[in-house]
């Protein structure tokens, strides 16, 4: 019997219950990831620098764009922030489901992100004295074939029939 993680229903791109602030910080993310955002900044910064002049250089010209970067910086450290957090918990979730679901990987690298700092050093030497072994044993410009891949691909579908 498998012992698997209990999956939520639907087709898994989530319910559309998302919390508000989560839904609004994706929304947010997605539209300051965009090109347009860029050019809409980079306008009102060209706005605000042709109006120097009208305004004589004065301390309230000046004020306005720190106190509006200010304000918009700020409140963008959160927004980025919790999306930073939900990628990684997700790549953390399918790397831990990669080691679980491989038989040769070793279950203690499960949850990796939760070991101390000293842990993780230790962990870090092994794998880099690993990896210096296996520079000398392997010919690094030779790939994986695709024959290789698809015979990886057969043997854990005739697994789960």
């Amino acid at each position: 019997m498998e012992n698997k993680p209990p999956v939520p229903a639907g087709n898994g791109k989530g319910n559309g219950k998302a919390p508000f602030f989560e839904r609004f910080a994706t929304k947010v993310v997605n539209a300051t990831g965009n090109p347009w955002a860029f050019i809409i900044a980079f306008a009102v910064i060209l706005v605000w620098a042709i109006t120097g002049p009208l305004f004589g250089f004065s301390d309230t010209w000046q004020l306005v764009i720190n106190t509006g970067t200010t304000i918009v910086t700020f409140l963008m450290v959160f927004i980025i922030q919790k999306s930073q957090n939900k990628d990684s918990k997700s790549i953390q979730l399918k790397l831990n489901e990669l080691i679980a679901a491989t038989k040769t990987a070793s279950n203690r690298l499960i949850d990796v992100e939760s070991m101390s700092e000293e842990e993780l050093n230790t962990l870090h030497s092994f794998y880099t004295k690993l990896a210096s072994e296996m520079k000398k044993n392997l010919d690094l410009k030779r790939s994986h074939s695709i024959e290789e891949a698809m015979e990886n691909t057969e043997s854990k579908l005739k697994g789960r029939r």
